[in-house]
């Protein structure tokens, strides 16, 4: 039996939680109205994902957009997530405005 559920696994205190998180390391960042993640690992892209959905918004795209170097020998791909949080009851702009960046850690420019 398969079941699947559209209700999103992640409560949305937590969910915000972690994109706070995210946002002050330079992870996620915000360009014009949609949220950018970068990452590494999959696996963080499938959470971003699930907060996105917790708060009401969606998953445009993401994109394996680069390989980028972890020690010396050892080359990994950074993904790109665009999503979109067109909710009136979050703040997550806001905060971004306040402790957030223009560029990921991962772009040379920032």
């Amino acid at each position: 039996m398969y079941l699947h559920s559209e209700q999103p696994k992640m409560l949305p205190p937590l969910a915000e939680k972690k994109m706070r998180c995210w946002i002050r390391s330079r992870h996620l960042i915000c360009s014009g109205n949609f949220f950018i993640f970068q990452t590494v690992e999959y696996s963080t892209v499938e959470r971003f994902t699930e907060c996105v959905t917790s708060l009401g918004g969606s998953l445009i795209s993401v994109e394996p957009i680069n390989k980028i170097w972890m020690g010396n020998h050892r080359q990994v791909i950074l993904y790109q997530a665009k999503a979109s949080l067109h909710t009136p009851h979050h703040d997550l702009k806001q905060y971004w405005i306040k402790y957030g960046a223009f560029y990921t850690r991962f772009d040379e420019r920032g």
